[in-house]
């Protein structure tokens, strides 16, 4: 049974697909063509090369590009050693898993692929006089720190966790560790130099919050001694935003010279420590990311963050997000890419589908009743995700289980107990008892046997990843948008002599493709990289079949010299009619008929993730029910967004969450609800008036974005 309540079906119900690029299609009107393959033809590129980030600029050759990170919750892992066990924590797992897990699990890991190895916070956390047992499974997290100095023995010593990053290396593997620099447990103790952070606010029921700049001598220290310690390879950041931006620049800063005094040898080789830094900002608009934790462009703090928005991306479109919106068009994976133009150009986001924050992709699918393991779709689904994943410019993590589909069985029909003995929450859930292929999950458990379904996908994930590490283009490449719509998602990648072509069905049903040879680029053969098949130009044109939830990657042979042929005809920005004009006259003292003050309230910079209701935002009334803002877009950008009074009690977005399309009149909805809003892309900088027109009754409208003259 899956749990699924009315208000997610409503909200299920709004969202659907939408179309769009230099591309014809033909799509089922009736019964019998809803069983035909999905067709299209594609006669030019849509959108120009993407260099703008470090990691699709080839000449950048940053080594933290090529990061495969596999996450991996330690007190939920591998149990190797009886002697160190917490016993107790959130989550459904065995609460036992230790260091010596991870070790013992590294040539597993390598066999996926994977090149770098974190662990969430291995240090000591220290009980406090009347623990209770909520706090007792906070200190099984590691996220309440009472001595960064030390390992914590219910995770195992010292010498193991030296043991664990010396063999990692040895294997040419990275090691992370999770490093809370914004928040502690109150009973911390002193530093090797000395130093205490400062007791700030209270944090949850047992932590306090750090202050800066007070406190950026004692993180540093810390941020520091495991690089000189260990040899580590930098650190995740959990909650980056509790911590100024200005100070991390500083504790990047530290951490990058302390870096550059320490030398070991990985696989061999003789190297520095990594010194990658990438944070935890859990957000889905861009704007916040970056300014959170990026920085500006003339003064960079980190230099990496997990990609929140694409990940939410994803998620909708190849399964559902934790509120069940899903059911979204091809169309919004570039949506989510193009969101990147937020960020300064030293950004490396970090593309994820889960942590052990979130619900697990399988679980998932299961949520918005699309599959479960016993259906081909279940794995299926997974492997399209991954793909995606794949073929992203940048660092990218895998959360440990997703490689075999894991999921916790009937979560969905036992939801309703959600509390912290359960284990059955979503923000907790993932952590459950890991699984790992000719290894025991527990000491004195049997060893671990993958079924069939679970390992073809190990498998597949496994061929992703080496196809990745063999293709700079893929995970350092410049990205050109040849298409996408409703079905269909097609970029090409660049890097040097390195071009890839990489197309994903995202739907269930079969998909061909023809392509027109100038919107490629190319003028020669396509050879497949993981079968090694060969697609040939026939007449200026490829054919290419799809099967349903399935990618492909091709080597493009022979590119040619002039490269993609993009679309010549360009839209304008400045639609016709009212609800374009930008100077309209105001009705003072009047609220129209809506009675109330409205926001554009999202995820643009200053909207605060929808909380923010800002005066450069705020409609007036024109007349003739309609509503007016006249919006200064400094640069380039995508968010999500709605029409909302500032309590809620009304709010519109674009009909069924379709994509804004700037110049255009659309219909609009009442859209209660997370994942009922709508994204747009600002593709220039300029004056852009926002206009919405209600009709009778006040549950629907049209609207329109448009560039004024």
């Amino acid at each position: 049974m899956l749990r699924k309540s009315l208000v997610a079906l409503s909200v299920t119900a709004l969202l659907s697909a939408c179309a769009g690029g230099a591309g014809e299609s033909t799509q089922a009107n009736n019964t019998e063509a809803a069983n035909a393959p999905y067709s299209v033809n594609i006669t030019a590129a849509k959108a120009a090369s993407d260099n703008h980030l470090v990691c699709n600029q080839p000449e950048s050759n940053n080594a933290a590009c090529n990061l495969r990170m596999y996450q991996v919750m330690v007190e939920s892992f591998i149990d190797a050693d009886s002697n160190a066990d917490y016993g107790t924590g959130y989550g459904t797992s065995h609460h036992k898993g230790d260091i010596a897990g991870v070790t013992a699990s590294l040539d597993y890991i390598k066999s996926l692929g994977m090149n770098t190895v974190w662990l969430t916070p291995i240090f000591e956390s220290i009980p406090i006089d009347g623990q209770t047992e909520w706090i007792d499974r906070l200190d099984a997290t590691g996220y309440f720190t009472s001595n960064y100095f030390k390992i914590d023995p219910k995770f195992g010593t010292l010498e193991q966790a030296k043991e664990l990053v010396k063999k990692a290396h040895e294997k040419g593997m990275y090691v992370i560790f999770d490093g809370v620099f914004g928040h502690h447990k109150g009973n911390v103790v002193k530093s090797p130099q000395g130093r205490l952070p400062t007791i700030g606010a209270p944090v949850g029921n047992v932590g306090f919050e750090a202050k800066y700049p007070e406190d950026l001598a004692f993180y540093k220290e810390v941020a520091t001694y495991w690089v000189n310690e260990l040899q580590i390879d930098g650190w995740r950041l959990d909650q980056a935003y509790q911590v100024p931006v200005s100070q991390w620049t500083e504790i990047r800063k530290a951490v990058e010279e302390a870096s550059a005094t320490q030398t070991y040898k990985l696989a061999g080789k003789e190297v520095n420590p990594l010194g990658y830094m990438v944070a935890e900002i859990w957000r889905t608009g861009a704007n916040d990311i970056a300014a959170q934790g990026y920085g500006p462009e003339d003064d960079p703090a980190l230099p990496s963050a997990f990609d929140f928005p694409v990940r939410y991306s994803v998620v909708q479109t190849f399964a559902v997000d934790e509120n069940s919106g899903g059911k979204r068009p091809a169309t919004h994976l570039d949506e989510a890419l193009f969101s990147h133009v937020s960020y300064p150009s030293h950004a490396m986001p970090n593309l994820m589908l889960g942590n052990h924050d979130l619900v697990r992709f399988g679980d998932l699918l299961q949520r918005g009743f699309i599959a479960d393991p016993s259906e081909p779709e279940y794995w299926t689904r997974h492997k399209a995700a991954f793909s995606f994943m794949a073929a992203y410019s940048g660092p990218i993590t895998l959360y440990y289980g997703e490689e075999i589909g894991d999921q916790v069985p009937d979560f969905e029909a036992m939801y309703s107990n959600c509390d912290g003995s359960s284990g059955l929450c979503d923000d907790h859930v993932a952590r459950s008892s890991a699984t790992i292929e000719g290894l025991a999950t527990t000491v004195g458990g049997e060893i671990a046997v993958l079924n069939e379904q679970q390992s073809d996908l190990k498998n597949y994930v496994s061929s992703l990843m080496a196809m990745r590490a063999a293709n700079p283009a893929l995970y350092n490449g410049s990205r050109t948008h040849i298409y996408s719509d409703n079905n269909v998602y097609v970029d090409r990648k660049d890097a040097g002599n390195n071009h890839v072509l990489y197309l994903v069905n995202t739907k269930d049903k079969e998909a061909i493709i023809t392509l027109k040879g100038d919107a490629l680029g190319s003028v020669g053969n396509l050879t497949n990289l993981l079968d090694k098949q060969t697609v040939k130009l026939v007449t200026g044109q490829y054919q290419i079949t799809l099967a349903p939830l399935s990618a492909a990657f091709y080597n493009i042979d022979s590119p040619s010299k002039k490269g993609p042929v993009f679309t010549k005809k360009v839209a304008s920005l400045t639609g016709t009619g009212d609800l374009a004009k930008c100077d309209a006259p105001t009705i003072k003292g009047d609220k129209g008929p809506l009675g109330k003050t409205m926001w554009i309230r999202g995820t643009y910079k200053g909207g605060d993730g929808f909380n923010a209701t800002p005066a450069s935002h705020k409609f007036t009334y024109k007349g003739n029910n309609i509503y007016q803002v006249v919006v200064e877009e400094k640069s380039a950008s995508a968010f999500a967004f709605k029409f909302a009074a500032a309590d809620w009690s009304s709010e519109f977005a674009v009909k069924k969450s379709k994509a804004v399309i700037i110049g255009q009149e659309q219909p609009i909805m009442t859209a209660s609800g997370y994942g009922t809003e709508s994204p747009i892309k600002i593709p220039e900088p300029g004056t852009y008036v926002y206009s919405f027109k209600v009709e009778k009754g006040l549950h629907k409208g049209t609207m329109m974005v448009s560039k004024c003259k």
